[in-house]
């Protein structure tokens, strides 16, 4: 029998306690199927607001006297198999808004005191400071935690300091501050240096995490090569080049118990893959939420998204009356940038009926767009790895994708010869422009004409495996392999 190996997560937000993106749903999901693995991952996140209010009881298992300005507690809950502790401080975390910004979407201009919070507890526990948990590996997500490998290499002071993993979820989001907060962050003058934390002069947080952790994921395959490079690695590229024996891209899974069209409590009409019909009651339902004429017979796009330049928004705007001029209907599920939220707030006023919006979102209605709609467009001009392609396969809508990043990993395009073999599952394009998103809309328009062709692209996505299970078993082997190890020769040759 394998013995069990303890992670302690450092991870800004996590499903079901609090979301704003992907990256909850993956710090939220992956650690129950590690458990069959042998590996029991314990979740690091702030206490904000709705954390505090949805575990009132929980217990305390330390204190901080004076955490970045005030006094705290960690306290550890359980909540749907997750094992969680939580930073109770409310100076820092209690406040309305966003886990990162006030309620006029601005920048909480105190978030690299919290998150430098939320990393040096993270590196306090990794080092034994918490009598009541010492896990054998830290796991960093993205910037917010970007810090803490480096309080583990800093603080150390002669311990053995568990191996650090930094996972990046997406590279664009850096964390990047003024020199003159060093001090303030707790961290030497040495760490101000380019074999530090020193980033263009400033701090970088993300920067920080991929300098001194023993080992770096991303979220997808083609997206670790694509990080790598001078165009991709959006100014961090050679110190990922440089490391790049030590980055391996895992692609993101689902939790198929939570995504599931059969049980799915959300959607107005379950259904499988071999009873696809009732596809068309959740098709009229998320017509009328949108504010689309129903009709279960005409082609309806999907897009599911923030609402910014990244995920090639203002494409879908530029391509619509080509995509309207199919015949087909559009729906919007989003928010984001103002600018854009404007500009499809127009887009619905200048063809109503046809296209349908919603600013916001909420868990039901984005489970009735995977299962509605008819096709969803992913038209990112970069993407880490994307979860919204994963569950349009499960529930039988065809993705639109653009051939990056996890996009291309995950969906198979349905080209003539992937038809001839019964394996397409979606519509890729490339590159990401306005021209080739229209070419990719008259395909599927085409495909759409053709029903047993379309259910048969449908059918293939939604037997395509997209749960955890390969993607934890490649964990759980990094996991054992640093557990072994311990801190691995980049240290050794720092010291």
């Amino acid at each position: 029998m394998r013995t069990p190996v303890s992670v302690l997560s450092v991870v800004s937000e996590l499903y079901p306690l609090i979301k704003t993106g992907g990256l909850a749903d993956v710090a939220g999901s992956l650690p129950l199927f590690l458990k069959p693995e042998g590996i029991k991952i314990t979740s690091l996140i702030p206490g904000y607001r709705p954390v505090l209010a949805k575990l009132p009881d929980a217990e305390t298992i330390h204190h901080f006297d004076d955490l970045f300005g005030g006094p705290a507690r960690l306290r550890r809950a359980e909540v749907g198999g997750l094992d969680i502790l939580f930073i109770d401080a409310p100076h820092l975390y209690d406040r309305p808004g966003t886990p990162y910004t006030n309620e006029e979407k601005e920048d909480w201009p105190d978030n690299p005191i919290r998150f430098a919070a939320l990393s040096a507890v993270g590196a306090a526990i990794g080092l034994g400071e918490v009598a009541a948990f010492k896990p054998e590996i830290v796991h960093a997500h993205d910037w917010q935690a970007g810090l803490t490998p480096a309080y583990l290499h800093y603080r150390a002071a002669g311990r053995v300091r568990p191996p650090a993993i930094m996972t990046v979820h997406n590279l664009a989001f850096q964390g990047q501050y003024a020199p003159e907060l060093l001090s303030t962050l707790g961290l030497p003058p040495e760490a101000m240096g380019v074999d530090g934390i020193e980033y263009y002069g400033g701090i970088g947080f993300l920067k920080a995490g991929l300098q001194f952790a023993d080992r770096i994921t991303t979220v997808s395959p083609k997206y670790a090569e694509e990080i790598s490079t001078l165009q991709g690695g959006m100014g961090l590229g050679g110190l990922v080049r440089d490391r790049i024996g030590d980055v391996l891209g895992i692609l993101n899974g689902i939790d198929e118990n939570v995504w599931d069209p059969s049980t799915d409590n959300l959607i107005a009409a379950k259904f499988d893959r071999l009873h696809i019909k009732p596809r068309r009651i959740n098709k009229v339902a998320l017509q009328r939420r949108v504010g689309l004429r129903e009709d279960a017979d005409v082609l309806l796009f999907g897009l599911v998204s923030r609402l910014t330049w990244q995920k090639g928004i203002d494409m879908v705007l530029d391509a619509l009356p080509l995509i309207l001029g199919t015949g087909a209907q559009v729906a919007i599920i989003g928010q984001g940038d103002r600018a854009m939220e404007r500009a499809v707030r127009d887009a619905v006023t200048a063809y109503p009926g046809r296209i349908g919006c919603v600013i916001g979102y909420d868990e039901e209605l984005g489970h009735l767009m995977q299962a509605g709609a008819d096709a969803l467009l992913l038209p990112s001009r970069f993407e880490p790895c994307g979860l919204t392609q994963l569950y349009a396969l499960r529930y039988g809508s065809i993705p639109v994708v653009a051939r990056v990043g996890g996009l291309s990993d995950t969906v198979i395009d349905a080209n003539e010869m992937a038809r001839a073999e019964g394996i397409g599952t979606g519509v890729q394009f490339h590159p990401p422009t306005v021209e080739m998103l229209e070419s990719a809309a008259l395909r599927v328009a085409s495909l759409w004409r053709k029903p047993a062709l379309w259910r048969r692209i449908q059918r293939n996505g939604m037997r395509t495996d997209v749960s955890w299970r390969r993607s934890a078993r490649l964990y759980a082997e990094l996991y054992r392999e640093l557990a072994e190890d311990g801190p691995n020769a980049v240290e050794a040759l720092r010291a």
